[in-house]
């Protein structure tokens, strides 16, 4: 029988699906590239919702934020304290030493936050010193000693995060002699397509710092963005080295994702807001399964994975590999599809949520399948890719008569889900951007 691995979950906040060396060499990773040669790739990688708590009510729980009742930030409109164990909770009572280090953003009620031997950031101030973070990290697996007992290290850092400052940024400046290019759809999207919320997030949110700006502006945005991603990234090597040097890499299975992405000036769009592209959605999901798992563990080293998967995901996962059960659950085990061995998880498509910012509402559900995304507002509209032809998302096909029948197929599906999941969408009214309802108009 195999023992139950030791267990290292990193994650960072707001990194998307491309931001790294191994997807696209702009990005400079070489940590996590590392760990993608040596262990697995899930491609195609959502979370839940593009918003951070209840992203990290998901991670923690495998439950849809409409499970959680975390819908968004908290502290913010529907940001309510989470108030459900987490799988710390579940470790800690299968005989794990649990340990959680930086950024929470799940609130401080008793149940929502127990589970842990020790913490940073849990039950205190919120932990956003990366560098703390590695310090603490480091200093935990250094004094496991000779203990026979598992361990569970829970790393969640700020960065790249940290690019809400990039307007105030004078550390870096862009680098006239190689200026970095701006993507494809910074000069093809035309947001006046698309439902009005996301240009009135530009012009009137968060994006007002950049909107307007010369194109140099939007080139230092992605450069200081690189910038933190790479700062994350040499936070991931220490941890690694450290694991390595007390000789505990072949017994730990390894975890490193992001709770949600950032626009990146793609659609001429920056940070997260009431838009649910790929950016915002994908994000990077790295496993590395330990050696006592040898004839799976040499097999897969490298392997790519195009399944689509969810963070709600992972709590499953993570109690396959520990030998324990969880009664509620929203996700489903990638264990069977990392060994190769068992029966293979089936998923046709993925849902995605979104809620508010700040004191604005602006319900959202997507439905994704191989093939095409479907966006559903509550009041503003919709939104329908064929991303098999057009995987940039320029296009929105929503009014598009030739794919009457792709989007009404789509709705039909995603209806089904809502309902099953007793999901409460069609009640959940938008508000301006000062948190006044908003009159319903449609959908």
């Amino acid at each position: 029988m195999t023992p139950q691995p030791n267990i290292l979950f990193i994650f960072s906040d707001q990194q998307h699906w491309q931001a790294t060396g191994f997807v696209d060499s702009a990005f400079e990773t070489p940590n996590m590239d590392r760990l993608a040669s040596e262990g697995q790739i899930f491609e195609n990688a959502f979370c839940s919702t593009p918003q951070c708590s209840p992203s990290r009510s998901s991670i923690m729980t495998g439950l849809y934020p409409t499970r959680t009742g975390v819908l968004g930030n908290v502290g913010a409109a529907g940001g309510n304290p989470l108030l459900f164990p987490t799988i710390g909770d579940s470790l800690q009572n299968a005989g794990y030493r649990t340990a959680y280090f930086g950024k929470w953003h799940l609130g401080k009620e008793p149940e929502g936050v127990k589970g842990w031997d020790t913490e940073y950031g849990v039950t205190g101030k919120e932990g956003v010193d990366d560098r703390a973070v590695t310090h603490r990290g480091i200093d935990f697996l250094c004094n496991l000693s000779e203990s026979t007992q598992p361990f569970a290290l829970f790393l969640s850092y700020n960065n790249p995060h940290g690019i809400y400052e990039f307007d105030q940024e004078t550390r870096m400046t862009a680098n006239d002699a190689n200026s970095l290019s701006l993507p494809l759809t910074w000069e093809k999207k035309d947001l006046s397509t698309v439902p009005a919320v996301q240009q009135q997030f530009m012009k009137e949110d968060q994006g007002h710092v950049i909107e307007g700006k010369e194109r140099t502006a939007w080139e230092r945005y992605r450069e200081i963005y690189q910038a933190k991603v790479n700062q994350y990234d040499a936070e991931v090597g220490k941890v690694l080295s450290a694991l390595e040097d007390q000789g505990l890499l072949e017994q730990t299975l390894i975890i490193v994702t992001s709770d949600h992405g950032d626009m990146d000036t793609q659609h001429g769009l920056i940070y997260k807001g009431p838009f649910m592209y790929e950016h915002m959605v994908r994000v990077p999901l790295i496993f590395r399964v330990p050696a006592i798992f040898e004839k799976q563990r040499y097999q897969q080293a490298g392997h790519r994975f195009s399944f689509p998967c969810v963070n709600v995901d992972l709590v499953p996962t993570l109690a396959d590999f520990a030998g324990i059960e969880i009664s509620e659950c929203d996700g489903m085990s990638l264990k069977n599809l990392l060994l190769g061995e068992g029966d293979m998880p089936q998923r046709d498509f993925v849902i995605g949520q979104y809620y508010s910012k700040q004191k604005w509402v602006n319900p959202i559900r997507m439905i994704r399948t191989h093939r095409y995304k479907y966006n559903l507002y509550r009041v503003h509209g919709e939104e329908l890719y064929d991303l098999e032809h057009d995987p940039d998302e320029l296009q929105n096909l929503a009014a598009d008569k030739s794919y009457e029948e792709v989007k009404a197929g789509l709705y039909a599906q995603l209806c089904r889900w809502i309902k099953d999941h007793h999901d409460p969408f069609f009640e959940q009214m938008p508000t301006t951007r000062e948190g006044e309802t908003l009159r319903q108009t449609g959908y």
